[in-house]
């Protein structure tokens, strides 16, 4: 199957192999919440991005080369409700943003603050704080040497419009997610979110004056 990024909750998972890099999606829980596997080609380190629901499937999808590192975009429950049994399976870290770690019942073992990197075997992941959705949301940015960069936008950026956020916290959101990723990314830019299909910045590029004055 080639990748398409259109996974559904109890379907099968979608794997998008990149030269350095494979990225495995798959739906999981009540709310239709991804999660991504990321797995280097080179030394076969693994990391998933928001143990989400149904802690059994994504154990069995890590399978036995276990992961080193599961890290929380945000503190809202659906994006950890799985985290605790796959900690306790595999024996991974957990990384977190410090302003949403105590909204996340596991420890946090790896504050992960702007502009830091997260590793996955000899790939580099680049952390984006984006405040609105949570304090402490982050975005993971992928540069891809091969190709066009890939972006884990959590609940911040979906096709059509940012993440829900209260009207305070609006515009402090959608600055971030236009100066932090479309000011600096092209728009080949694959974006993974938190729930349903994949974009890219170039798709909603467009749209950027649209969301904000209808403010959402």
């Amino acid at each position: 199957m080639s990748y398409n990024g259109n996974v559904t909750v109890g379907g099968p998972a979608q794997s998008h192999e990149l030269a350095h890099l494979t990225i495995t999606k798959i739906a999981v829980g009540p709310y239709n919440n991804n999660c991504y596997l990321l797995r280097c080609a080179s030394t076969g380190e693994q990391l998933l991005i928001d143990a989400a629901a149904e802690p059994e499937r994504l154990i069995s999808l890590i399978g036995e080369p276990g992961i080193a590192t599961v890290v929380t975009t945000h503190q809202h429950a659906d994006h950890w409700g799985a985290l605790a049994d796959v900690i306790e399976a595999t024996g991974a870290r957990h990384a977190a943003h410090p302003l949403d770690a105590e909204g996340i019942p596991s420890p946090v073992d790896l504050s992960v603050e702007d502009g830091d990197t997260v590793l996955v075997g000899e790939c580099s992941l680049r952390a984006v704080h984006l405040v609105g959705h949570t304090p402490g949301s982050i975005a993971l940015i992928y540069d891809d040497p091969e190709g066009p960069p890939h972006v884990f936008t959590g609940d911040c950026l979906f096709p059509g419009g940012i993440g829900r956020s209260a009207p305070e916290t609006f515009e402090t959101l959608l600055d971030g997610v236009e100066t932090k990723l479309f000011d600096v990314l092209p728009d080949e830019t694959w974006i993974y979110p938190g729930h349903g299909a994949d974009t890219t910045l170039g798709a909603e590029r467009p749209q950027l004056a649209e969301w904000r004055e209808r403010r959402w």
